[in-house]
């Protein structure tokens, strides 16, 4: 049975390659991309659409879908403000969670970050994780949260503070290890294999992928 899948955050770093593998994935007959601007992918499944994603939990003229991907997200320094923070990393990706609803989805993939807690003293830390616990509230069949720790990947815009840590990620792996482990870098491509893999599966949720369970899910 074919589905539809609502894709947020296409053009960044792991909704690049989300695309990419829902494209080559028959088991779904269409993509939905919403969001400022289209990605250069041109496909016969493919489908971009260009709205302000502020207004995306009231728009009415969503299609049918069944999975919804969000790999929105920000830092606070690009998005200039605390506040302007929370309302990409927050306000769209709940409001793109209550859209999928309407528009029928029973499945919602989230990407997080580790560390991702209500409870944390640590800004970007408390609003990923006020929105896990938004999310959850949501009566999806489905939920899928995925917490990678560094991304890494090529970015389309330079982020220093990424970059010199890019340069150590090679021995990071041997630094952390035992509950350290969860912080190992992680390629965004196993991050988006890992989504598309166990959005076959939907296993009912919420479920929480970190750095061993996003290996496995790719071995």
């Amino acid at each position: 049975m074919s589905r539809t899948a609502l894709l947020a955050g296409a053009t960044g770093l792991v909704g690049s390659h989300v695309l990419e593998r829902l494209l080559a994935d028959a088991r779904w007959s269409r993509v939905v991309t919403v969001g400022r601007r289209t990605t250069s992918q041109k496909h016969e499944k493919l489908e971009q659409r260009v709205l302000d994603l502020g207004e995306l939990e009231i728009a009415s003229d969503l299609p049918h879908v069944d999975d919804v991907f969000c790999c929105l997200g920000t830092t606070i320094k690009r998005a200039g403000s605390q506040p302007a923070f929370r309302l990409v990393d927050h306000d769209f990706v709940v409001g793109l969670a209550r859209a999928g609803l309407r528009a029928g989805a029973t499945q919602f993939l989230l990407v997080s970050a580790i560390g991702a807690d209500p409870e944390s003293h640590v800004f970007y830390s408390r609003v990923k994780g006020e929105t896990e616990a938004a999310i959850r509230k949501l009566p999806y069949r489905a939920i899928q949260i995925f917490r990678p720790s560094l991304l890494l990947g090529e970015r389309p815009e330079f982020r220093l503070g990424e970059r010199i840590a890019m340069l150590g990620a090679p021995v990071m792996p041997a630094l952390l290890f035992g509950r350290l482990r969860r912080y190992r870098p992680i390629q965004a491509a196993t991050v988006a294999r890992a989504m598309v893999r166990i959005a076959r599966e939907a296993p009912r949720g919420p479920n929480v992928f970190e750095y061993d369970a996003m290996r496995v899910a790719t071995a």
